[in-house]
């Protein structure tokens, strides 16, 4: 029942992303006071064990393994590694909407041996991005934790066929093992997915009001970290997918405790649960259909978005365009050979 409830969780998720690649077509503002933006990504002490009600349609690294401990002589290649979001079920589908995940891959000249490192969701996107409205419980559940994985081999089909296997950079084995270290420290502290980035507008040059926090952001932090080890790239194009949301500059309306505690706002608890009501996992196509009509509503016609994020929620008073998805060029980090040289 788990399984088949995040699947529909997955379908409406699906149709969203498809709307925004093609873009809406209405508008909207609104303001708030001065903050920060953006908002700092928040890291934590540990990572808390995930609540049995939380459940995957796909096990989370089913092949993982330890990190292991390179020679220092080793001379290990790396490779960019990206391929559409669920190629393994939907193919190249959402590669034609620029729905790409991204991993990093590392072969040993010494053994000969190589791997594959990805960071994703937990329970699979959905649930990273929407909550439950569990009966019994006033505030919405979340199954929302995503880290890293890593085995060895790389699946060359399944980068080649419809994404990006390439040569990026060869890093020493004492590289290797410094990165090793910087990412379990990483993967412990940085915890929550975070689906969205919140901007002001598709201007360049606009102000970011939330960063995302996905398998691309940490592919690039992985590069930076190779990169201040003294890693030189090559000079080869790099492009990301991000997810984009629009909106005025957010309000900041508190925690779970301070809005749907004892002492909480009703009114406000009552809104942000009216909010997400829609997109619950739904059982027939009518109920599907009846609550899109509620999301175009609330989001595009009303200028209405609740964020979670940091473990606190937000106001997005939203605008045109809404809703984008951008395949946009990042370019890999300069380095120096001046540390940890091959």
């Amino acid at each position: 029942m788990g399984a088949a409830r995040h699947y529909r969780r997955r379908r409406l998720l699906l149709l969203l992303l498809a709307a925004a690649a093609w873009g809406p077509c209405f508008s909207g503002e609104l303001r708030s006071p001065q903050r920060r933006w953006p908002v700092p990504y928040r890291r934590f002490d540990y990572r808390p064990k995930p609540d049995p009600y939380c459940q995957a349609r796909y096990t989370f690294c089913p092949t993982g393994s330890a990190i292991p401990v390179m020679k220092e002589e080793d001379v290990i290649e790396v490779y960019r590694l990206q391929a559409p979001v669920w190629e393994f079920k939907y193919g190249d589908l959402l590669g034609h909407l620029k729905i790409m995940h991204d991993a990093v891959g590392f072969k040993s000249s010494l053994t000969g041996k190589n791997y594959t490192m990805e960071w994703y969701e937990l329970f699979q996107l959905g649930n990273c991005t929407f909550p439950h409205l569990r009966p019994g419980m006033d505030a919405p559940f979340w199954c929302n934790q995503g880290a890293a994985c890593f085995y060895e081999g790389i699946d060359d089909a399944h980068w080649k066929e419809n994404g990006t296997l390439v040569l990026v950079t060869t890093i020493s084995g004492t590289m290797f093992n410094e990165m090793a270290k910087w990412v379990k420290y990483d993967n412990e502290t940085g915890i929550y997915y975070e689906t969205w980035t919140v901007q002001a507008s598709p201007d360049k040059q606009s102000t970011v009001w939330f960063d995302s926090y996905e398998c691309s952001k940490f592919i690039l932090r992985t590069y930076q970290k190779l990169a201040d080890l003294g890693a030189v790239f090559k000079k080869i194009q790099t492009n990301y997918t991000s997810i984009i949301l629009f909106s005025g500059e957010p309000i900041y309306l508190g925690n779970e405790t301070s809005i749907f505690g004892p002492l909480g706002n009703r009114t406000l608890a009552a809104a942000i649960r009216d909010f997400y009501y829609p997109f619950k996992p739904h059982r027939t196509v009518g109920e599907f259909f009846v609550d899109l009509l509620k999301i175009i509503d609330r989001v595009i016609l009303n200028h209405q978005f609740y964020l979670f994020y940091n473990l606190e929620y937000w106001f997005l008073p939203m605008k045109f365009p809404y809703l984008k998805i951008v395949y946009e060029e990042v370019p890999l980090p300069i380095g120096s050979k001046t540390s940890f040289g091959v």
